[in-house]
């Protein structure tokens, strides 16, 4: 275990020492925050920093930091340094800045700080990537949780034709209408304390049996060669789309954005963007550490499905009981970053169309476009074949790719106020070459051969790092 305890110290100490750091540059003050100056009642409420904390970390905590490690351990141990390292200078730097600049924005949602920082024209694309995550998170996140319940509480196949699987569909689907429209407050800010202690004693109960049942797991100075996956699949890029929410997620800038709007003092920005991040980095470990333990004890294979794989470490790990709350705990992940997702989407649209969001009218109409759209890719994912597997990776990659626009806003962001802007740039063009060589290479994209696909997107990655820089030394005199 020397080389999962190494990943957890990256992230921990690493974690401490950055995120300070970060909080340093950017210089929270005392001014009034926009849950307190432009209090509606309905999205700008404030709320205790707790409160807004446990809100945000179950916001992106979904299954990508149970499922995408779960997969991702397939290239072994050096999942457990790259998942930390890229937590702490990537995906938390990503969530903290998002939700700060947000802040100092009057809550604008993500949309509105892309067209500010980085123009129209931008904007525009932006807006269409984001619009289809959103609607993709809430489809994925009706499946998963829903699969989950069906086959590892319920015990039943979770197949098109029962109707236990539509009955259970539909429970989720009210919960994310009812979420979706009423006060943050009211919905949100009342079932998220219940569903964090649900949470909170599924992870700690699984990182407490990892070490009482004493899993054995592989050492990175002891496998040969790193980032062999047992299907030849690249480790670049493969490995950072499959475990994008332990590491650097776009979806999570847009849950930053929402809870800048119930924050009554920047000065906790750190606590409740960055470590909520490092706290799902942990998450993320945790289930990576389990999947590769269970795998060695020939209780799973690299065959067996993410969602199998869920049901068997928790019952190995915690016994029957303690197995069942642990699988609860993971079904509570997505379901409390679907209702968010569809939230954040019912804010854009309306902050986009300027549709007024203190009418419950105006809610209502919003919501229901919406809704019926997610209900036609859950239909879609449900009836095909191949579905749900088409919509995950369509779903991972918009993921990563919002990642990259957001990096871009926050590095003009830094260029304006004179500061470090390298560090939103690196890993800007870090995933610009992820997202590119994937999506060239990719069935689903132009299937194009690697050496083609790294070759092209090594050219769009200096493209986009170029650009980022002219336009953010074009803009940085006019006024903020």
């Amino acid at each position: 275990m020397i080389t999962f305890i190494i990943g957890l110290a990256l992230l921990v100490l690493g974690g401490a020492a950055y995120g300070k750091f970060c909080e340093k540059i950017f210089k929270p003050d005392d001014r009034q925050t926009p849950a307190v100056r432009l209090n509606d009642g309905v999205d700008f409420v404030p709320m205790k920093k707790w409160k807004n904390s446990l809100i945000q970390l179950l916001n992106i905590a979904g299954t990508g930091p149970i499922l995408g490690p779960i997969q991702g351990i397939l290239f072994g141990p050096i999942a457990f340094i790259t998942i930390p390292i890229g937590c702490v200078i990537g995906g938390a730097f990503h969530d903290y800045m998002s939700g700060m600049i947000s802040i100092r924005n009057d809550g604008g949602q993500m949309p509105t700080l892309i067209r500010k920082y980085l123009g129209k024209y931008t904007y525009v694309i932006y807006n269409v990537f984001v619009c289809l995550l959103m609607l993709l998170v809430g489809a994925v996140f009706i499946y998963t949780p829903g699969d989950l319940f069906i086959t590892q509480i319920l015990n039943v196949e979770s197949a098109i034709t029962s109707p236990v699987t539509w009955i259970v569909y539909g429970a989720i689907f009210v919960y994310y209408i009812v979420a979706t429209l009423f006060p943050i407050d009211k919905i949100i800010g009342k079932v998220y304390p219940i569903f964090g202690c649900i949470l909170l004693l599924s992870a700690v109960g699984v990182f407490v049996g990892l070490f009482v049942k004493g899993y054995s797991l592989d050492e990175l100075w002891n496998i040969g060669v790193v980032g062999i996956h047992p299907q030849g699949l690249h480790f670049i890029p493969i490995f950072f789309v499959t475990v994008a929410c332990g590491i650097v997620s776009g979806f999570h800038s847009t849950q930053s954005a929402l809870i800048s709007r119930t924050m009554e003092s920047e000065k906790e920005g750190r606590t409740t963007f960055y470590n909520m991040m490092l706290a799902e980095g942990f998450i993320a470990m945790i289930w990576a550490a389990a999947a590769m333990g269970v795998m060695k004890l020939g209780l799973a294979s690299a065959q067996t499905s993410a969602t199998a794989v869920v049901g068997i470490v928790a019952k190995d790990l915690l016994g029957v009981v303690g197995g069942i709350i642990a699988i609860i705990g993971v079904i509570v992940l997505p379901i409390t970053s679907g209702d968010t997702a569809l939230r954040s989407l019912r804010l854009m649209v309306a902050d986009a169309l300027r549709i007024d969001q203190s009418s419950k009218k105006n809610r209502l109409l919003v919501s229901l476009c919406i809704f019926v759209l997610v209900a036609v890719i859950l239909v879609f994912a449900k009836t095909n074949a191949d579905g749900f597997n088409v919509l995950w990776r369509y779903f991972a990659w918009a993921n990563q790719t919002i990642a990259v626009f957001a990096f871009a806003m926050i590095a003009v962001y830094m260029m304006k106020h004179k500061q470090p802007y390298i560090m939103a740039l690196i890993p800007g063009m870090f995933y610009m070459f992820i997202i590119s060589s994937y999506i060239l290479n990719a069935k689903i994209g132009f299937n194009i051969p690697w050496t083609g696909s790294y070759i092209i997107a090594g050219v769009l990655t200096a493209l986009y790092a170029v650009s980022v820089v002219f336009y953010g030394q074009k803009t940085k005199s006019l006024k903020d």
